[in-house]
């Protein structure tokens, strides 16, 4: 089936309905596939593991020239891993496969439960605090001594808001957009200098640490990568574990609406704990969708995308598939006990296999901190006041509106 004729142009659409512009698309469409367009492109919108497995195939779609500028210029970094394909990817992303190994996730999870205890340790009862904006701070903390990138204590607020910056302004025009320009900016910057004394000699770094590694990594041509392109690549595993704050905020929120989790969770049963978080990442809003380029004229679903076309991988639909999950809607930690998840279910931070595809190597981080600050909130003796608790569906990246106020007891 080819496009329909004049489809119009649905970028502004796509700003003001957040999460639900792809997932009501394809509702109109046949089998459940979008035809629209994009930034003047054509773009199809997919779902399902079927669509996962059809999306993350090099052989029908890659990201070459998929990821938008102001989503570089914010998010990625310009030229950045997620901008590549085939033997050049999987060159790059063997940085980030020895940096991310469970050892090292082990070691960030215990660098951020002994950071979590130093900070309630300075809060004082009765005292209201902000659990995201506590949580950027303490993760920015802790990441960058995991990473081996030096960070003064009295520069941490300031680097953490610039790394919170960049995630939250990348899918918005206007002011955020442009805060998260800036932010990149300065953080480039600061690592350029950093990575530029680790090669020259004038600052030490303990071996394997993600500094270590970056300052040393080189192309498939042999030459290490220009120094602001490894900066680009280590921000990419700092900014990405602090964005777990967006996690721990919702974490907060969940264990308010459903306390009955609370009592488990605080046993230390690390099954549950990690059924938790996976269901953290799959009932709240993150990325709504991520983006490829068809290589050639594909047929989906009986469906034509066009040579060239964009192809959009609906993740906010795909996690709250009724087909897939059941009540999706509901919130049910259970659902992930005793069960093995496959390559190309549970896509928070994309499908298949990380080593050699695009699915996210940090994804092992993300799951150890939360799983490390799950279990820390659960026991924490606090009230919740009233607040703004909803969470807008518009706005992208969505966020608890209050950032999850906490009163400790």
């Amino acid at each position: 089936m080819r496009r329909p004729r004049g489809v119009l142009d649905s970028s502004a659409a796509a700003l003001l309905e957040g999460y639900d512009w792809l997932p009501v698309r394809r509702a109109r469409g046949v089998d459940g596939v979008a035809h629209t367009r994009v930034l003047g492109q054509r773009a199809v919108g997919l779902c399902g593991t079927d669509a996962a497995r059809f999306f993350y195939d090099e052989d029908h779609v890659r990201r070459h020239t998929a990821v938008p500028w102001p989503v570089q210029n914010t998010l990625f970094g310009r030229h950045a891993v997620h901008t590549l394909d085939g033997t050049r990817h999987r060159a790059r992303k063997d940085y980030f496969l020895t940096a991310v190994t469970p050892v090292s996730a082990k070691a960030l999870a215990d660098r951020v439960s002994a950071a979590w205890v130093d900070v309630v340790a300075s809060w004082r009862p009765g005292r209201p605090v902000v659990l995201f904006d506590e949580a950027s701070r303490m993760l920015t903390s802790a990441v960058c001594a995991w990473a081996g990138v030096p960070l003064a204590a009295a520069d941490v607020p300031a680097v953490a808001r610039d790394l919170v910056a960049m995630v939250d302004g990348f899918a918005t025009p206007g002011p955020r957009h442009w805060r998260a320009r800036r932010a990149r900016g300065r953080r480039e910057a600061w690592l350029v200098e950093l990575i530029t004394a680790v090669r020259e000699g004038r600052l030490e770094t303990q071996p394997g640490t993600a500094l270590d590694l970056v300052a040393a990594h080189r192309e498939p041509d042999g030459e290490l990568l220009a120094p602001r392109l490894a900066a680009v690549e280590l921000l990419n595993v700092i900014r990405p574990t602090v964005a777990v704050c967006w996690f721990v905020a919702y974490a907060g929120h969940a264990l308010h609406r459903w306390p009955e989790h609370r009592h488990a969770l605080g046993l230390d049963n690390s099954e549950l704990t990690t059924a938790y978080a996976h269901e953290l990442r799959r009932f709240y809003p993150f990325a709504p969708f991520i983006g490829g380029r068809a290589v050639r004229d594909l047929t989906f679903r009986g469906q034509r995308i066009p040579n060239h076309a964009l192809v959009l991988l609906d993740l906010w639909g795909h996690n709250h598939d009724p087909a897939l999950w059941g009540d999706p809607y509901a919130f049910r930690p259970e659902r992930f006990l005793g069960r093995d998840i496959g390559a190309f279910e549970l896509v928070p931070q994309g499908a298949g296999d990380p080593a050699t595809n695009h699915r996210c190597p940090g994804e092992p981080l993300t799951l150890a901190v939360l799983e490390t600050l799950v279990m820390w909130l659960a026991r924490f003796d606090h009230d919740v006041p009233d607040q703004d608790l909803s969470i807008s569906l518009r706005r992208v990246p969505a966020r608890v509106g209050s950032g999850f106020v906490l009163v400790p007891r």
